[in-house]
């Protein structure tokens, strides 16, 4: 990515383009973006006056919408004193990295939030040193100056000292500092200044990130980092115009990864304004586009002149953490929920993934039925779970593993992360005993003297597996964590399984009210009466160490005698019904999770008891 920013700054560019700016929104989750971006987006005045557009404008996906988070980083535009703004809304989850990774290389500046009680988070670091690494010049914007326990000067001098850490030239420790109310729609350049709108912040970004400098004249790249699909247009490559013209109609040349040129027609254009896309006919450097008529085209690729095509330096992207395997589902009810159940079908999505989510990894598993798909964390996985379930995919995958590597000497290395707590201080001896076990090393602890306490440590990434469900027990809901990747670390040697075991169903039909009164006297149960339940089936959870299958389709016999209480009905305790992500946490190596349109079920991987006494004496 450095490589591209040269490409794009080198001596031979003369002409600078006064009247666009190019600026990326980066931060850690939860700290604002999106809402900043809303208020950008009204105040531009390219809704009308009546029109109805809510929140979180630039979230229009499903899964965005419910999780409260930016799953894919977005392009919009508005244009403030005649210079157009283009803007890239990125995610803030680290588990989604690779999206801020693929787009940065658009921007020329960036707009870094950070929260004013929160701080600097880790995901912060992360893409702060990805700016910084593409020399885009910073703006600091410190969000939520409005809450009850807001520290704004303390955050302030946190994030001074996080450019220290980072900046690699003394330019980079010169930039501009607002403070925003991003839901009210205010920016300020003083805490104690009038809040009246984003007026500050426009201007700020008209000042400090410099306008494009471009060669409209030499030979066209652009380099293809993004992707979008509908059914009238096609396929849409999305990136930035690094250098020359690009004409509706014209013919390019396309560069794949391999540097193997191919003969290509551009047959629509578009350039981004508010939340529409505006047809044009020409296009320069300096441009975010998306054009249409590429229909094999790859994120990482180069679109270049047909004469003299020359290939930009492709994305790099940090490797994934975490490993799946998802296979054809194989249970007795397989089949009757989903549309596309077969090995083929699942296949095509999977490689399908792959041209728009650059940070997922899919090989062929070990049978013609098997996929091992590799990715960011098990957020990054479990939404693309939930995205193949809507769209009507049935399987099984199995537990979250993380991947491992040797180093030159042989050694086994595994993926170490940074993770951070914020909780209340009455919390801190449960939490420290639970990461002990998951061979977690206490790093730093900050009190801020009101009951509240920062917690760092240093985890390897299989001890974070299922722990936030913990996590969310432990604190009783008052706690925030968050966590990013390190680097490689040698193998910290085995965690323990603190799990119970599992109730296995015994038989199949519909659960009785009779049978899981029975279960529930062993342990807490997930399913719910008249719910279909097959042999192998987990339908709870035991309050002991070892799995025990019980008859949940059992019914209470009935007699010839009559007593007073015998119609009194069997009050159950609710079920415990687990969301995708808490099956993924809480299923074992030898148990699977089958992930259909309609139901999410937890299984044994071997359904009969025989299969799975017979697999334990061969182990």
């Amino acid at each position: 990515m450095q490589d591209l920013k040269q490409t794009i700054a080198s001596p031979e560019i003369r002409i600078e383009r006064t009247n666009i700016r190019n600026v990326a929104i980066i931060a850690h989750v939860d700290h604002g973006k999106t809402t900043l971006v809303d208020g950008l987006l009204k105040q531009s005045h390219i809704f009308r006056e009546n029109q109805q557009v809510g929140e979180l404008i630039m979230d229009s996906n499903d899964q965005e919408r419910e999780r409260g988070i930016t799953i894919l980083a977005k392009n919009t535009a508005v244009t403030y004193k005649g210079v157009k703004i283009n803007i890239i809304d990125t995610p803030g989850h680290a588990d989604f990295g690779g999206e801020v990774e693929r787009v940065l290389n658009m921007a020329d500046g960036c707009i870094l939030l950070v929260d004013a009680v929160e701080g600097p988070m880790p995901q912060t670091r992360f893409v702060l040193q990805k700016a910084l690494e593409l020399n885009l010049k910073p703006i600091v914007v410190v969000n939520k100056i409005d809450r009850r326990d807001a520290r704004v000067d303390q955050v302030l001098e946190w994030t001074q000292d996080l450019f220290l850490e980072l900046a690699t030239s003394d330019e980079q420790l010169d930039f501009p500092v607002l403070y925003a109310i991003g839901r009210d729609g205010v920016a300020m350049y003083h805490p104690q200044d009038e809040r009246k709108d984003l007026q500050p912040l426009f201007e700020t970004i008209l000042n400090v990130v410099p306008a494009p400098r471009v060669d409209s004249s030499a030979p066209l790249q652009m380099l293809i980092t993004a992707l979008d699909y509908d059914d009238y247009k096609g396929k849409y490559a999305i990136g930035r115009i690094v250098r020359g013209r690009m004409l509706a109609g014209g013919s390019v040349a396309r560069i794949n990864r391999a540097g193997e040129v191919s003969r290509q027609k551009i047959n629509l254009i578009f350039i981004y304004n508010g939340l529409r896309r505006d047809e044009v006919s020409e296009v320069q450097a300096g441009d975010i586009v998306a054009v249409t008529g590429i229909a094999d085209a790859n994120i990482g690729e180069t679109i270049a002149d047909l004469e003299q095509p020359e290939a930009l330096p492709s994305i790099e992207i940090s490797e994934p953490t975490l490993k799946m395997t998802f296979g054809v589902n194989t249970s007795p009810f397989a089949g009757r929920e989903g549309k596309f159940p077969t090995s083929r079908q699942l296949r095509s999505r999977l490689y399908r993934e792959l041209e728009t989510n650059v940070s997922l990894r899919v090989v062929d598993g070990n049978t013609p039925d098997e996929f091992v798909v590799s990715g960011r964390g098990e957020l990054h996985l479990s939404v693309l779970i939930e995205t193949m379930r809507r769209e009507g995919y049935e399987f099984q995958v199995s537990r979250p593993e993380v991947i491992t590597r040797d180093d030159e000497n042989g050694h086994l290395l595994e993926p170490l992360e940074q993770l951070v707590i914020d909780t209340k201080d009455t919390f801190i001896g449960v939490l420290t005993e639970t990461l002990a076990a998951r061979k977690a090393q206490l790093s730093n602890m900050v009190s801020d003297g009101l009951g509240n306490v920062r917690l760092e440590y240093r985890i390897p990434t299989r001890g974070l597996i299922g722990f936030r469900n913990a996590f969310l027990t432990l604190t009783k809901g008052n706690g925030a964590m968050s966590s990013m990747l390190l680097g490689f670390e040698p193998w910290m040697g085995k965690i323990g399984s603190t799990r119970m075991g599992a109730l296995i169903a015994s038989e199949q039909g519909p659960a009785t009210t009779y049978g899981l009164n029975n279960a529930q006297q062993r342990g807490d149960t997930f399913i719910e009466p008249g719910t279909a339940v097959y042999e192998g089936m987990i339908i709870g959870l035991n309050a002991r160490p070892d799995d025990l299958m019980i008859n949940v389709c059992k019914e209470k016999q009935k007699t010839n005698i009559r007593s007073s209480t015998s119609d009194i009905a069997v009050r159950l305790t609710p079920a415990v019904l687990m969301s995708l992500e808490q099956s993924l946490d809480f299923i074992n190596n030898d148990e699977l999770v089958e992930v259909t349109p309609k139901n999410i079920r937890l299984r044994k991987r071997y359904l009969t008891h025989q299969e799975r006494s017979r697999m334990r004496e061969q182990a």
